[in-house]
Order: structure tokens, then C-alpha cells, then sequence
């Protein structure tokens, strides 16, 4: 038996789980990241748009602060969030984004002077002042009041990975790839680490730790058509809820993107409609200001994913011969913005659909068709990013609901998360391991491996059974078809069942490759039972969800309902069940510094309003007014209406050019 020990274990060599290691690091913990793939491959360097912080720096982003991306993010969470963790994360953001500054991250600048922009279609002059020249510049985004989304060009995942992972190196983090955790170590509720399987020799090894932390990101591959990579598959997920212990929050709120490239997946940035692209229908007709006529194009995504498929089945998408689409137009920023600021989108566009969206007219027009994109669930944790309910594991990133996003995430706001949670969540999890003692036995450790061992070799030992490779594209066409962008109870009652039938079905599959290493057939044989786990909670928290909050859109219960609906899905799974246990957290609205009110999209009267958001709305509303009038500065207000934790360095003001 193969033992490592560590102090602090990170699985997910991502943005979320290397900036949790520089945290354990930065505090002299013996810090292990353990990734699928070499860290600087990971699917963070995908992100192309920008990372969201309310800096105030350029000309459209004046006046931006905390309070107005809080805002943006409650709205846009569709009151879902956690709006404690919301105030953490916003506060922190513009601290995040300039410790990248200073690692290496070359944000695009403002230069002072005239710069050319398009807005609403029109060429626009803004001026940029003197005292702003070299500041980190931001662009537009969907569903925010300010321009505050930073970036470099549109590679901005790239960056910022490359940026961690050499400070996670600088600090002696020890980086292994090529791993993969397969379980978790645990005993009386407490867990110490993970084991993981050598995807290179095979070997299964214990990693013991004081501590764990899972920021493996999305579970996006459970579906047909997406823009995860390949490695997204909710497996880290997936090894929390098969402790039995910890709990999921929120699986059914999956969101899509409006643009990825059709047919092939491949995401083109909202960077695209923030510089001023617009989309377009068989008509070449900008249709967005038809259903949206305030924020347009760049209404929040699960407007615009929604607004682009009602407009397709009104026949007015293009068809193709791989299925309809839209257009996506950027020509009219021309063709110097797109080669200095969208030179990624060029390039995909040029390599996977065989067109320059620099050039005018219909001829540089992407094909576009919406997509998953983003889980807005995960393993459910407290502020400080421990399990509920398990303790000793933490999660952050996209693999946690921790739970900022609620129902819907801001673009720019995930990229943020994953540094932000990596420094909060980081900080937190170092303190626990700095505090924490490995007290297991090696029998309870022995037992973890032999069960992984043994199961590895009963999965190569069959010689009949079920074909995994048709269960998981099976899988993933019922996750397509039933639990999308729209759907309704009779189709979630069909998922439900068959996900179900095909889970049972996993769990007597043949591998025909006999290999117990470089054995793909075997890794599918292991992860897609627990993808259908996943699949499950997904499905089963959409049929019983009997609303439409954010992404979660339900044709048959077209109003959100904050009258019995305001609550946090939790699901978790007792082992020899075939269906998880479905349970709900509420969200006190007496607690909330923005009471749930209009969101801003569709009719005012889609809405069933909770009674208890009057009241609260009313104590806020006289709050506010009564410590304005004694002289209470926007700090002493906010502390007022919802005290949140912090640690005491990200909590200090951010200063901005109009505080100097």
C-alpha cells in the first residue's frame, strides 16, 4: 500500500485550486496540487473575456464600486446567491486583480486621449483623461450597470493561469498531474485526504492530509453539446457526494452560453457583444432590442440563451446541415479592434468555421447556437469554504456552490471567483490545516485502498455485461433533450427514470480492454457511475423545482416563485440508493441587504412575490435613510444592513483614482 502525506491537499490544478495552494503555501504548509492534465493546460485557460472587478478606472466604469457590482451579482443570481458570500467575494475582487497585476498578468491598459468604441451599433468617441493613462482597463459585460470586466485581449484565462501556476511554483507547491482522485478519505465525518489513481502507471495511492480542498471545476460533460473541455466531467464532485456525508447545493441551476461557435462548441467570449457585436437572425436582423429593449445584447446569459431560442422557433433561425443557428457580428467593430482585442475569436473562427469575422458584411458572420457553458452548483460549503457537513473538505471555483452565483452567474464573475474563493476559501483552509492533526489510523486508511484496488480489478474481470461508451452518450442526449434551456415536467419525469434505469446499468458494465493500465475503456468503466450520480441530482432537482429562477427555466411554471421557492436545493447520496436524496436550505430574507424584488427582464408581473421582501424592503429603506441623515458614510451603511465575514486583510477599503 502507497501512503503520501501531506498538509494541505489540493485536487484541480485550475485557477481556483493553484491560488488555494499559493494561499497554503504563502503559510508554510507542505501544499500537494493534483491534476488531470499538466496544470497549465487546464480548462481556466480557456476563459477569454475578462475577470470582473469594480475598479473604476476607465471612462465607462466611473462611478463603479462594492455596492454596484453587489448588486449586479444578487440581480443576476435571480436572488439565488448566498448574498454574505456575494458582499466577501466583491470586496475582495479589486485586491485579487491587482496581486495579479503584480505576478505577471499584463491586463490590457487605458491610453489616454480618444479612443474609438462601439455602443448600440453606433461608433462612439470616449475620452479618456490624463491621470488615467496605464490604469487596467475593463470592457462591457452582460447583465452589469459599469463597464468593469478587466482583461487581456481575449485571452485573460491564460494569463492569469500562467501567472498562478509560476507563483504556486516559486513557492515550492508540489505539482503532480497525471492523477486523478477517484475517492475520499474519511472517518466519523471528518475527512483526511483523497485516493487517487495514477492514470500513467495505474497504481492507486493514498494521499493523507489535514486537510483537502476540491476546485476540479465543472461537470458540463454529462451533456451532448458543450463548451467544458474534455476533463470537465463533475468527478470531483461526484467523490464528495459519494462520501455519503457532504451535500451538493443547487445542481439543477446549469447555465448556457449564447455564443458558442456551431456547430462545433468552441466558446466565442461575450467579449464579443461587450466591445459592441450584436447578434443576428436569418434576416440579418439585430433581434436582441425586440425582447430586451434596455440591456439588449447584453442582457444577463440566461436571457439572452432563452431570447435566442424563442426567436429560432419562431423560424428565424438559419438553418445548416448541422441544425439552425444565428449569427454572431462583430465585423462592425472592424477589423484594427478585432485584431488587437478579439484575436482569439479570429483564430477559432478562422480554424473551426472557415471564416474572418473581420470581414464586413454577412460573408465575416459567425454561426452561433447557445450551449452549456457554467454549473452554478456543486459541493455546498459555508463562507469559508468547508463542507457543511463533512468536515475537513473544503471546495472552491466552479466545483463548489459556495454559493455567490445562486441561479445564475455574471460573465466576468467565474473567472473572478476562481482567484477571489482561491484567496478567501484558500486562507480559510490553510488556517484549518495549520490547527488540524492527521489522527487516523493506517487500518481505516488500508481499508479506502484495497476497497479502490479491488473494484479496479472486479471491473476488468467481467466478461459480459453493459456497454459503458452507449450509457454515457445515452446519458448525455437525455441531459440534452430534457434538462436544457427550457424545460417541463413530463420531459424532467422522463430524464428522472431513464438516468436512473442507465445508472443500474453502469454498474454491471464489461471492459473488454483487460489492462489495469493506459486502459481508457476502464477510466470510462469507473467515472461515468458517478457522472450519472451527478446527472441525477441535476435532473431530480429540476422535476421538483416547480419554478423558473435564473438558468432553471420551467415552461409549465413560467414565474419565479419567492413564495415557495426561495430556498437552496441540497442533494446527497446514501450508499445502495439509486436516487438521491433531495432536501432544501432556506434563504432568510430578513437577513438580505437587497430584498428579492424585480429583476429587470420580461414582464414586471412573472413573479410571485414572497410577503416577507415587503417588510424587509421597508426596514432597509428606513435604515438607510435614518444613517444618511446622521452623516454614516456607504461602509457603515452596508455594515449596518448585513454584517459579513472576511478576513481582516481583503476586508480593508479598496482605494480607487476618485479616493485619491
Amino acid at each position: 500500500m502507497k501512503i503520501k502525506y501531506c498538509d494541505a491537499l489540493v485536487i484541480g490544478g485550475g485557477l481556483a485550486g493553484l491560488r488555494s495552494a499559493v494561499a497554503a503555501a504563502q503559510k508554510g504548509l507542505s501544499t500537494t496540487v493534483l491534476s488531470l492534465v499538466p496544470v497549465k493546460r487546464s480548462h481556466s485557460a480557456a476563459a477569454q473575456g475578462g475577470m470582473q472587478a469594480s475598479l473604476g478606472n476607465a471612462k465607462m466604469s466611473e462611478g463603479d464600486n462594492e455596492d454596484v457590482h453587489f448588486s449586479d451579482t444578487v440581480k443576476g443570481s435571480d436572488w439565488g446567491c448566498d448574498q454574505e458570500v456575494a458582499r466577501m467575494f466583491v470586496t475582495t475582487a479589486p485586491k485579487a486583480i491587482r496581486e495579479l497585476a503584480a505576478w505577471g498578468v499584463p491586463w490590457s491598459r487605458i491610453k489616454k486621449g480618444n479612443h474609438e468604441a462601439v455602443i448600440n451599433t453606433k461608433k462612439t468617441n470616449i475620452f479618456e483623461e490624463d491621470d488615467k493613462h496605464g490604469l487596467i482597463n475593463s470592457r462591457d459585460f452582460g447583465g452589469t450597470k459599469k463597464w468593469r470586466t478587466c482583461y487581456t485581449s481575449d485571452a485573460t484565462g491564460h494569463t492569469m493561469l500562467f501567472a498562478v501556476a509560476n507563483e504556486s511554483l516559486k513557492l515550492n507547491v508540489n505539482i503532480e498531474d497525471r492523477k486523478e482522485a477517484i475517492g475520499l478519505i474519511h472517518h466519523n465525518n471528518k475527512c483526511y485526504g483523497a485516493i487517487v489513481r495514477d492514470l500513467i502507471t495505474g497504481d492507486i495511492v493514498a494521499y493523507v492530509s489535514k486537510g483537502t480542498l476540491i476546485a476540479t471545476g465543472g461537470y458540463g460533460r454529462i451533456y451532448e453539446i458543450t463548451t467544458n473541455a474534455v476533463i470537465c466531467e463533475g468527478i470531483g464532485t461526484a467523490i464528495a457526494l459519494e462520501t455519503g456525508i457532504a451535500k451538493l447545493g443547487n445542481m439543477e441551476a446549469v447555465q448556457f452560453h449564447p455564443t458558442p461557435l456551431f456547430p462545433s462548441g468552441i466558446l466565442l467570449t461575450e467579449g464579443c457583444r461587450g466591445d459592441g457585436g450584436v447578434l443576428r437572425d436569418v434576416d440579418g436582423h439585430r433581434f436582441m432590442p425586440d425582447y430586451e429593449p434596455e440591456k439588449k445584447d447584453l442582457a444577463s446569459r440566461d436571457v439572452v440563451s432563452r431570447r435566442m431560442m424563442e426567436h429560432m422557433r419562431k423560424g428565424k433561425g438559419i438553418d445548416s446541415v448541422y441544425g439552425t443557428h444565428l449569427w454572431l457580428d462583430i465585423s462592425i467593430l472592424g477589423r484594427e479592434h478585432i485584431e488587437k482585442n478579439l484575436r482569439d475569436v479570429q483564430e477559432i473562427c478562422e480554424s473551426f468555421a472557415g471564416i474572418d469575422p473581420a470581414d464586413e458584411g454577412q460573408k465575416g458572420w459567425a454561426p452561433v447556437h447557445p450551449m452549456q457553458h457554467y454549473s452554478m452548483g456543486g459541493i455546498r460549503t459555508k463562507p469559508t469554504g468547508e463542507s457543511q457537513t463533512l468536515q475537513g473538505l473544503f471546495s472552491c471555483g466552479e466545483a463548489a456552490c459556495w454559493d455567490m452565483h445562486g441561479f445564475n452567474r455574471l460573465g466576468g464573475n467565474s473567472v473572478s471567483e476562481t482567484v477571489v474563493a482561491g484567496m478567501i476559501v484558500g486562507n480559510y483552509f490553510a488556517d484549518y490545516c495549520i490547527n488540524t492533526q492527521i489522527d487516523i489510523q493506517t487500518d481505516v486508511i488500508e481499508k479506502f485502498v484495497h476497497e479502490k484496488e479491488a473494484y479496479m480489478k472486479n471491473l476488468v474481470s467481467k466478461n459480459s455485461g453493459d456497454d459503458v461508451f452507449k450509457i454515457k452518450n445515452r446519458m448525455k442526449k437525455i441531459m440534452q433533450d430534457y434538462v436544457g434551456i427550457f424545460r417541463d415536467g413530463e420531459g424532467l419525469e422522463k430524464a428522472v427514470k431513464e438516468l436512473e434505469e442507465l445508472y443500474i446499468k453502469s454498474k454491471n458494465v464489461a471492459v473488454r480492454n483487460k489492462q489495469l493500465t493506459a486502459n481508457p475503456e476502464l477510466e470510462e468503466a469507473y467515472r461515468v457511475p458517478m457522472m450519472l450520480k451527478v446527472a441525477l441530482c441535476v435532473a431530480k432537482g429540476a422535476l421538483d423545482r416547480t419554478e423558473s429562477r435564473g438558468a432553471h427555466t420551467r415552461e409549465d411554471y413560467p414565474k419565479r416563485d419567492d413564495a415557495n421557492w426561495l430556498k437552496r436545493t441540497l442533494t446527497s447520496w446514501k450508499e445502495g440508493d439509486t436516487m438521491p436524496t433531495v432536501e432544501y436550505e432556506p434563504l432568510d430574507i430578513m437577513k438580505m441587504e437587497i430584498p428579492p424584488g424585480f429583476r429587470g427582464y420580461g414582464a414586471k408581473g412573472n413573479l410571485i412575490e414572497n410577503p416577507i421582501s415587503a417588510i424587509r424592503q421597508n426596514e432597509v429603506d428606513e435604515m438607510v435613510e435614518k444613517m444618511e441623515l446622521e452623516g454614516k458614510d456607504r461602509y457603515e451603511i452596508q455594515d449596518k444592513l448585513m454584517p459579513f465575514p472576511l478576513q481582516d486583510e481583503y476586508k480593508r477599503k479598496n482605494i480607487r483614482l476618485g479616493d485619491l
